[in-house]
């Protein structure tokens, strides 16, 4: 069996389809299937079985998917160190963010690091959840992810750097824009726009207001955005009201509009790094993080999920006073 191979079973297996994963890597049916029907030979046992829609592991490809796709994502990340090395031009840090991240948390961060280590390549990819930064890091797409600090992840460790305090973000010409501050049981009747469905920082809120006779009630929408910025933009344009973090570097001489009234009774929001193993990051990427940490002036934690997905360890991390953003 080949590297190719356990690839080639991996994708079909989280595709259910031999033309789906042909398609992707640009050959045809038969060729995937004789890649799977070689590991199989290896194996000595069926590893996939047919299905009125596609294909599905067996028992034994189960227990190889399950093994393949972990070794994987190691062995290409550890494959484009080596690359990296080779072309001797410091190495390439890969870290996955939210659309407005960089903007956000990582700008001061990025100029820093530049002038730092001139000949180190910087590659940014944007996803739209937190759970798809983690799938990134889990498959070795990328060293480093911006997430939401949210339940531990099996296999994952979140370092939280920054703690965002909420606010409520109105319209200069809303009736409460002139308030110094907001209480929870006071947003049941704002018009609010919702933040993304699914989002770690939208189940926390609707957590901290809690639901029916446990606690205020999150209040009704009519609109819902994909990220805070969104929000912050709609606000401002008195479509309504968001309750969002309070993003670094907001100026208010930017946005005259716009009001943010704190909400100093609902717990901040923890943002930070998502990574594999913090020991096992190559030197770029330590030194990239720990600019950002720098940058940011948080105070460092690390949780660990052991494989259960349950916390075992909550130990300092390696990058200076750390305590990250997407929704």
């Amino acid at each position: 069996m080949t590297l190719d191979d356990l690839r080639a079973f991996v994708a079909v297996c989280e595709a259910g389809s031999l033309s789906a994963v042909a398609r992707d890597l640009g050959c045809t049916q038969s060729a995937v299937s004789q890649r799977v029907k070689r590991l199989e030979r290896e194996a000595g046992i069926g590893l996939l079985e047919r299905q009125p829609r596609g294909v599905a592991p067996t028992q034994a490809g189960r227990i190889l998917h399950r093994a393949a796709a972990d070794g994987i994502g190691v062995l290409d990340l550890a494959l484009r160190r080596l690359a990296d090395l080779r072309a001797g031009d410091g190495g390439t840090v890969r870290v996955t963010t939210g659309a407005t991240t960089v903007r956000h948390f990582m700008s001061e961060a990025v100029v820093a690091f530049r002038a730092r280590h001139p000949q180190v390549n910087l590659e940014f990819r944007t996803e739209s959840s937190s759970r798809r930064c983690f799938e990134a890091v889990a498959d070795g797409e990328s060293e480093l992810a911006w997430i939401t600090i949210g339940p531990p992840v099996a296999g994952i460790e979140q370092h939280p750097v920054v703690r965002l305090p909420w606010v409520l973000a109105v319209h200069a010409d809303d009736p409460l824009a002139g308030r110094e501050r907001i209480e929870p049981e006071e947003l049941a009747g704002i018009r609010h726009i919702r933040l993304p469905e699914n989002s770690t920082s939208r189940m926390r809120l609707d957590g901290h207001l809690g639901q029916g006779d446990t606690g205020p009630v999150p209040p009704p929408s009519t609109t819902s955005v994909a990220d805070w910025d969104t929000a912050l933009l709609l606000a401002e344009l008195g479509v309504g009201h968001a309750v969002v973090p309070q993003l670094p570097g907001l100026q208010a001489t930017a946005h005259p509009a716009l009001r943010l009234i704190p909400i100093a009774a609902l717990p901040p929001l923890a943002t930070g790094w998502a990574v594999r193993r913090w020991e096992a990051l190559s030197p770029a990427a330590v030194a990239f993080a720990e600019t950002v940490t720098a940058c940011q002036g948080g105070s460092a934690e690390t949780v660990t999920a052991g494989q259960g997905g349950n916390a075992e360890t909550v130990t300092a991390g390696q990058g200076g006073n750390a305590e990250s953003v997407r929704p």
